[in-house]
C-alpha cells in the first residue's frame, strides 16, 4: 500500500482516447491501495451532465476551464491515481502543473483505440470523420504527451493488468 498522507498523486495518466486512462488508472489504484479520481467523471458529477453535453451547449472554451480548474484542484488535493481527460494536457497552464508529478503516458495505435472506444458520437472531437479526426489529434497532441510523460507505456496488444504490471514496475525504478 502506498501512504496517502501527502496531497501528492502517486500517478497522473493521460492519453488519447481510447488508451484506456480510466480503465487502467481504476486497475492501477486498486493495485497501489490508493483512490481513483477521473477528472473527467468529476466534472460530469459537479455539472449534472455528460462532457458531450458540456462541449454542445456551452463550447469547448467553458469544458476546457473547467477541465483546467478540476485538474489543479485533482493535482493540489488527490493523493491517489488521477486520470485526465486526453486534452487536457494541452493546456499550458496544466502543461505546467503536471512538472514534478509521476505521469504515466499510456501510448496507443488507432488500431487499438478504435476497438476500445468505437469512435461513436459521445467523444465531441471526434464526431466528424472519426478516425482521421483522432490520427489528426494524436498527431497535435504527442510531443505534449511525451513532454509531460515521465513514464510511457504502449497499450497496443496488452490487457489492462498487463499494462499496470508494467507501470507499476516503471514507477518503482523512477523511485529507485
Amino acid at each position: 500500500m502506498v501512504n496517502e498522507s501527502s496531497t501528492r498523486p502517486v500517478a497522473v495518466v493521460v492519453g488519447p482516447p481510447g488508451a484506456g486512462k480510466t480503465t487502467v488508472g481504476q486497475e492501477l489504484a486498486t493495485r497501489l491501495g490508493v483512490a481513483f479520481h477521473d477528472v473527467d467523471a468529476a466534472i460530469e458529477a459537479a455539472q449534472g451532465r455528460s462532457i458531450s453535453d458540456i462541449f454542445v451547449d456551452d463550447g469547448e472554451s467553458v469544458f476546457r476551464d473547467l477541465e483546467r480548474a478540476e485538474v489543479a484542484r485533482a493535482l493540489a488535493e488527490e493523493s491517489g491515481v488521477v486520470s485526465l481527460g486526453g486534452g487536457a494536457v494541452m493546456d499550458p497552464l496544466t502543461e505546467d502543473a503536471l512538472a514534478g508529478h509521476a505521469v504515466v503516458f499510456l501510448d496507443v495505435a488507432i488500431a487499438d483505440a478504435s476497438k476500445r472506444i468505437g469512435f461513436d458520437r459521445s467523444r465531441p472531437l471526434l464526431s466528424v470523420n472519426p478516425r482521421a479526426s483522432w490520427v489528426r489529434m494524436m498527431n497535435d497532441r504527442r510531443p505534449t504527451y511525451e513532454r509531460v510523460a515521465t513514464v510511457r507505456v504502449d497499450t497496443g496488444g496488452r490487457t489492462p493488468a498487463e499494462v499496470v504490471d508494467v507501470v507499476v514496475a516503471e514507477l518503482g525504478a523512477s523511485r529507485a
